[in-house]
């Protein structure tokens, strides 16, 4: 687990960087909170959309998804927040 915790990392590491200053800002959305803790919620359950008992495939599905929650997550910024993290639309 904790390799792939790693790899994740290193595949949205600017995202997630981000995505922290975002969840930091005094204006955070509560949406932001709740969708950030969905994230983290699925990156440590052991109950996955494809479990990784499948030699390939149960671990590319973390590593699809997750970026793609945290990069929308950023696109619904709101115009201040996104400023202010140095997000650009």
């Amino acid at each position: 687990m904790w390799k792939r915790l790693t790899v994740l990392w290193t595949l949205v590491r600017g995202d997630a960087r981000q995505l922290w200053f975002a969840l930091r800002h005094p204006s955070a959305p509560g949406w932001l909170k709740w969708g950030t803790a969905a994230i983290v919620l699925y990156l440590v359950s052991p109950i996955d959309l494809v479990p990784d008992a499948l030699p390939f495939i149960g671990v590319v599905d973390d590593l699809v998804l997750v970026p793609l929650a945290i990069r929308w997550l950023l696109r619904k910024l709101p115009p201040e927040i996104a400023a202010a993290t140095g997000r650009r639309r």
